[in-house]
């Protein structure tokens, strides 16, 4: 089971599967801030917390399907020439679901209504619980399917994944306030939530992204952002962005 400790390659395998786990898991730790903020600011703790422990749950579960999941290849149909399997399907499925709330979250940021009190009405504590497991669900398969494309080795992949939770559990508060604290870095997670989508259904239609390329880009883009929050702050400009659900001082809606 761990006769790879001694090969060199296998370590730097484990290293960067790690990076990869721990770059996705914040993702899914961004976006649930940005889906509790559509509640009142007495239940988006509890609406984190919920998220933070699904995901990990999640990713856990996952685990002891590994070999489940790389199973899932007979051919069910075909579509445009491609033979697509069970496994495809449900990366289809659930990129298609990344886009549509990436690209609607950006509207909402971008170009919605400040302070509209009809989403935050609709936006109930349930719906949002739901749409955050559903988006755990997704962002766990992709963690799964990631560390099975990077190494052969069940050993190393539940390392990884048992490494990048246990940061997400840890991290989760931190981000969240860093987040909250520089509202443009919600648009780069959404950005990136975009982009995971497309990559999830080119490899659902047998086109997969080298995944190493792809998280560099996403660090990069990091980077540069964390270098322009520095110049923000000390033009002293901040930056605001639409949000569908305020309180003033007295905790009444504005």
């Amino acid at each position: 089971m761990f006769e790879w400790i001694a090969s060199p390659e296998a370590w730097i395998a484990l290293a960067t599967l790690i990076a990869l786990e721990v770059v996705l898991g914040v993702d899914n730790i961004i976006f649930i801030s940005i889906l509790s903020t559509k509640l009142p600011e007495h239940q988006r703790a509890l609406a984190r917390q919920v998220g933070i422990g699904v995901a990990a749950v999640s990713r856990l579960a996952l685990l002891f399907t590994i070999a489940w999941i790389v199973g899932l290849t007979a051919p069910v149909f075909t579509v445009w020439g491609n033979e697509l399997s069970w496994r495809d399907i449900i990366l289809i499925a659930g990129g298609l679901f990344l886009i549509y709330k990436a690209v609607n979250e950006l509207h909402n940021k971008l170009e919605g209504p400040d302070n509209n009190k009809g989403a935050a009405v609709q936006a109930t504590f349930a719906a949002v619980i739901l749409q955050i497991m559903i988006l755990d669900m997704v962002f766990a398969l992709d963690s799964i399917i990631t560390a099975v494309g990077m190494t052969s080795h069940i050993s190393i992949m539940v390392i990884a994944i048992l490494v990048a939770t246990a940061a997400m559990v840890f991290l989760a508060k931190a981000i969240h306030e860093f987040v909250m604290r520089h509202p443009t870095v919600k648009v780069l997670a959404l950005a990136f939530l975009l982009l995971i989508g497309v990559i999830l259904i080119a490899d659902g239609f047998g086109q997969p992204v080298p995944k190493g390329y792809v998280y560099f880009a996403m660090a990069f883009a990091v980077l540069v952002e964390l270098l322009n929050i520095g110049a923000r702050r000390a033009a002293g400009k901040p930056v605001v962005l639409h949000e569908p659900y305020t309180e003033d001082a007295s905790g009444r809606k504005a």
